[in-house]
């Protein structure tokens, strides 16, 4: 029987963490890849705790933050039509559009319903006959499995005005595109656990088996999160990268079998835009031909003009790791949660955000050693 706190578990870790940062004796970089897990370390004050050698950036693991203009500007020119009426997630109200957002068209008189499960489209497809209901269908593979069921009960059920605007998300792809971008040195990755818990370890073990680079699952407590670290850092010393799972309670190889099924019975992989990455083969889902009734921009094609690129704004570096926050001049100045400028300060789990409220001791430190 384990008796010892969470803390003196935490110091262990932490000094097993020191003592493998010494043995490998070089500057490392880790990313965490979910944004839940960027909030999580901010909260404990991670950072802080860490050798000097050893630093964490963040990736691209905010759905909200990597949906690019385009598809908010999508989202805005639906809601602006009386007859439609936008069910979203409530992060997405301020994602900037190219020039404005969805809480101001709902300020406008846009009919834009917020909730908290695509399922619950089903309901305001269902008591609103005479409507066009259209679910704002973004997210990773947590999200799109249960779009997807939707979808299919919407077809059971003969529920004809119930639609999805895409922007589902696979990760696996952007890891890859982050390992080739020379911009992009990252040491080892910690993995996210919720994505993984559907996907399984066996779609991340490409990073090792491909490019020699270790990643990590992991849970969201700190000593879950110190756990993967010293796994990373002891797979570093031992030059044998590797994929494994420290989430073994909720993650398996194979992952969620289901959950893949329902996903792909709707959904089938295709090119996807990510907000300053890029297009990523094979990083997104649409709608198969047989569900294409349920698609609104089949249904309802819209004509889009390219959104121009937000040259101040660097939400783009951040979620690729190549900047911290605080090197953004916009940074706590002109964006901040009250007046977001970029996605990544909007959501919660944006990387901006998490910095904003959590990060002020890592941000003085960050000042002070810049001014060094």
């Amino acid at each position: 029987m384990n008796d010892k706190s969470e803390q003196e578990i935490c110091a262990e870790l932490i000094a097993d963490i020191d003592r493998l940062a010494g043995k490998i004796n070089r500057p490392l970089r880790l990313m965490e890849v979910c944004g839940t897990h960027t909030v999580a370390i901010f909260r404990a004050g991670l950072r802080q705790i860490l050798p000097p050698s050893l630093t964490l950036v963040s990736g691209p693991g905010c759905p909200v933050c990597v949906t690019p203009d385009s598809y908010m500007d999508k989202a805005i020119a639906y809601a602006k039509d009386s007859d439609n009426i936008i069910v979203t997630f409530g992060d997405m109200l301020k994602v900037p559009g190219s020039e404005t957002d969805l809480s101001h068209a709902k300020a406008d008189g846009a009919d834009i319903r917020i909730v908290y499960s695509p399922l619950d489209a089903l309901t305001v497809a269902a008591e609103n006959a005479t409507k066009k209901v259209i679910f704002l269908a973004v997210g990773f593979e947590t999200t799109a499995p249960t779009a997807a069921a939707a979808v299919i009960a919407a077809k059971q059920q003969g529920l004809k005005n119930l639609f999805m605007l895409s922007a589902h998300k696979l990760v696996p792809p952007a890891l890859t595109k982050l390992i080739t971008d020379e911009d992009v040195k990252v040491d080892g990755f910690i993995l996210p656990g919720h994505v993984a818990v559907v996907t399984g370890t066996r779609a991340f073990a490409f990073v090792a088996e491909q490019y020699g680079i270790s990643g990590v699952v992991a849970g969201f407590t700190p000593p879950a999160l110190l756990r993967a670290i010293c796994r990373i850092l002891m797979q570093i010393a031992d030059n044998a990268p590797a994929v494994t799972n420290e989430y073994q309670s909720v993650v398996h190889e194979e992952g969620s079998r289901p959950s893949q099924e329902i996903m792909y019975r709707v959904y089938e992989k295709d090119v996807a835009s990510w907000r300053g990455i890029g297009d990523i083969p094979a990083s997104g889902l649409k709608m198969r031909e047989e569900f294409a009734a349920f698609d609104i921009e089949r249904v309802m094609p819209l004509k889009i003009d390219a959104a121009p690129r937000r040259t101040a704004c660097r939400c783009g570096d951040v979620l690729k790791g190549v900047i911290n926050p605080p090197e953004c001049p916009l940074f706590a100045k002109a964006c901040s949660p009250t007046h977001a400028v970029g996605p990544c300060m909007v959501s919660v789990e944006g990387v901006c955000a998490a910095w904003h409220k959590y990060g002020r001791e890592t941000f003085a430190m960050f000042e002070q050693t810049d001014r060094r």
